[in-house]
């Protein structure tokens, strides 16, 4: 008997491959390229509705589910107009188109791997290309690398065209390792790509030099690589190898995983229970998240990423990437490796994604799902007696990695057992670099190689998270600490500081104050704890870290509304899921993102609520980080404040790691 899939789960294969069909079937006699087809999530009204029956037991073949509907992005082109941009939403079931729209030239689509293909190929048979590369000498053994980027914040002159922009560099072919670091060797050149017209429209030169030096002109010489160096990363072109000293460190669980998964994509461990997807906007999505029968979280996703760039030469004014939204991730999703970017009884999740030709591919091993242990979760000691009780910190990892060119971002929803949820988000990778003269030094970079200068930049992260305390009507509230002044009759001796609580009542965009301690509670008041009375809730902590720099005024600054404020509370609309907003390629505004949907200024207060947590990374790059950067982390906490009665973790049973041993005796000794 066919199972019937979950309201919360990814289209399958026929379900993809379907939407595709009917989506050829309306276009005859057009060639259509495919960007994306995945689910479109049901509405948050009609899942609860399941939900319920679920979580009580009664769910059976006959129960109503919410119609399952794929969301289809392709490019029609065909005739004597220009290709067009389509969105599509088809019903699975009944193989019928429910709804259309033609996106606007105003908009741009989303790129694809398919597009970078074509743009690197106009590239390198370009005539004028080739001229340019003519104007100076790579070293013997050197060839040309191109590498695509998104063109970033458009200027006004460059109308609606939809261009890509590629870095140049040289690569050392001498060593016959095709990873050999071609970063170490940039170029000054960066060839412009009509997309639409698949033509190299021209090639900016950017300025190579540095401090007190003109934001233009061209002061490289032409031997442009002369003065730059070697700088592998691989294990087997590192000069002096690898350390010799590491011995192995092994993660063993004899009795197999304390998880289980089961319909597919059903996770539950201990006490806690939730759903896990995969599309290529957002990457891993967690569904329905609960703790020992208790709502937590309806949604937690990635939402959006902003990568802005400090140089203020042309064209690095433009330079800015949207990592989720421009090129959508699952395009750059990584193959996760057994044994090495997740470690001990792991299992997989594969994603699906669309090919050209609309056919879904499979992509193994997307997201994985493993245990880890992070040092003690509590623990106390009986001076009296000498006995000391401790518990260690386990974690449930849910990971997934993408890779966008030169840089790696490592994301992971990391569940405890005392009802916590991490979100971590981890930068690593080869840091973006431009060339620069011999001897000198910029303001807006740092020389980490000869002749290659990293920009600085930031990398600023926005979490969207979907609130069920106890349900789904809840507030936010804001909580201070204040001192108060010495009063003779209230605070005689000056110590006592005052806890100050607002409820936040409009939607709206928030800023974290570590010097007040301000901190942000989703609270239910309809539900109150039984010990304290307070109502039940859970904290969300978002790093006080540096909002986005950029002037107020500009492109970077317009595109990338959601990057002004740390924390952002609107009302739940369905398929309102991007902070950045729908189309951020090329976009001179936010648009449709989380500053309009907090500008709507709704009742936000006991309502079904969303939050958008933003916190980054002011990346000024140091010589440390190359040629690749140890990883930057970054971490969301939210976790139970008054939800319980007491320490959730208490029962966790005090452990000993048999494998553990004493570093004396003969293990210790030099070989």
């Amino acid at each position: 008997m066919t199972a019937i899939p979950h309201p919360l789960s990814d289209l399958s294969v026929d379900e993809s491959n379907r939407a595709r069909d009917v989506v050829l079937g309306l276009h005859p006699g057009t060639v259509i390229d495919f960007r994306a087809i995945y689910l479109l999530e049901p509405n948050k009204q009609d899942v609860l509705r399941f939900l319920e029956l679920e979580h009580n037991g009664k769910v059976n073949r006959d129960t109503l589910r919410p119609p399952r509907l794929a969301q289809v992005k392709y490019d029609v082109i065909g005739g004597s107009e220009a290709a067009q941009y389509h969105e599509s939403v088809v019903d699975v079931a009944t193989s019928k188109r429910v709804k259309h729209t033609i996106v606007g030239p105003e908009s741009h689509a989303s790129l694809s791997i398919y597009e970078f293909e074509r743009v690197l190929a106009c590239v390198q048979k370009s005539p004028v290309f080739q001229e340019k590369i003519k104007s100076i000498e790579l070293p013997e053994g050197f060839e040309v690398v191109l590498e695509p980027w998104p063109y970033g914040g458009p200027d006004e002159a460059d109308g609606g065209t939809r261009f890509f922009q590629t870095l140049c560099f040289g690569r050392d072919m001498r060593s016959g390792n095709p990873d050999s670091n071609f970063y170490a060797y940039p170029l000054p050149f960066i060839p412009i790509v009509d997309a639409r017209k698949m033509e190299l429209v021209r090639i900016d030169q950017p300025a190579t030099g540095g401090k007190g030096d003109a934001l233009s002109g061209i002061t490289n010489k032409k031997q442009v690589l002369d003065h730059c160096r070697s700088a592998e990363y691989v294990p087997e072109l590192l000069p002096g190898g690898t350390r010799k000293d590491v011995k192995p460190l092994t993660v063993l669980q004899p009795e197999g995983p304390s998880f289980t998964v089961s319909d597919a994509n059903l996770i539950e461990w201990q006490k806690w229970r939730f759903r896990v997807t995969f599309n290529p906007r957002e990457g891993a999505v967690l569904h329905d998240i609960r703790y020992d029968g208790r709502d937590v979280l309806y949604r937690l996703s990635l939402s959006d990423m902003t990568v802005p760039y400090a140089d203020p030469r042309a064209p690095f004014h433009r330079k800015q990437a949207f990592d989720f939204g421009d090129g959508g991730l699952g395009n750059c999703v990584n193959n996760l490796t057994l044994g090495c970017d997740c470690l001990g009884v792991i299992k997989y999740f594969d994603g699906i994604l669309a090919r050209p030709d609309g056919s879904a591919e499979v992509t193994k091993n997307v997201i994985c799902l493993h245990e880890q242990d992070n040092g003690i979760n509590w623990k106390h000691t009986n001076w009296r007696t000498g006995r000391a009780v401790v518990s260690r910190r386990r974690e449930l990892v849910v990971q997934f990695i993408i890779t966008l060119a030169n840089y790696e971002y490592i994301f992971a929803f990391k569940f405890d057992q005392a009802a916590g949820i991490t979100l971590e988000a981890r930068a690593t990778g080869i840091v973006s670099v431009v060339n620069i003269d011999e001897g000198k030094s910029a303001p807006w970079g740092n020389v980490v190689n000869p002749g290659t200068l990293a920009q600085n930049h930031q990398h600023i992260f926005c979490v969207r998270i979907d609130p069920a305390v106890d349900g789904h009507n809840n507030t936010l509230v804001q909580e201070q600490s204040m001192p108060v002044a010495m009063d003779p009759a209230t605070n005689p001796n000056g110590n006592l500081y005052e806890v100050q609580s607002t409820a936040i009542k409009t939607s709206s965009g928030l800023d974290a104050d570590p010097f007040n301690n301000r901190v942000f509670k989703v609270q239910n008041f309809a539900k109150r704890n039984p010990v304290s009375g307070k109502p039940v809730g859970y904290k969300i902590t978002t790093p006080p870290t540096q909002l986005l720099l950029a002037a107020p005024n500009s492109i970077q600054s317009n595109r990338a509304l959601f990057a002004r404020h740390h924390l952002w509370i609107t009302k739940h609309q369905d398929d309102e899921l991007y902070a950045g907003g729908r189309y951020t390629l090329q976009s001179r505004h936010e648009i449709g993102g989380v500053a309009d949907a907090a500008a709507r200024k709704d009742n936000v207060e006991n309502e079904d609520i969303v939050l958008w947590s933003v916190f980054g990374l002011t990346h000024n790059p140091r010589v440390e980080d190359w040629p690749v950067m140890p990883v930057e982390t970054m971490q969301v906490h939210i976790t139970p404040t008054d939800f319980f009665s007491g320490n959730p973790a208490i029962d966790v049973p005090p452990t000993t790691d048999s494998g553990s041993k004493l570093a004396n005796g003969e293990c210790c000794k030099p070989v």
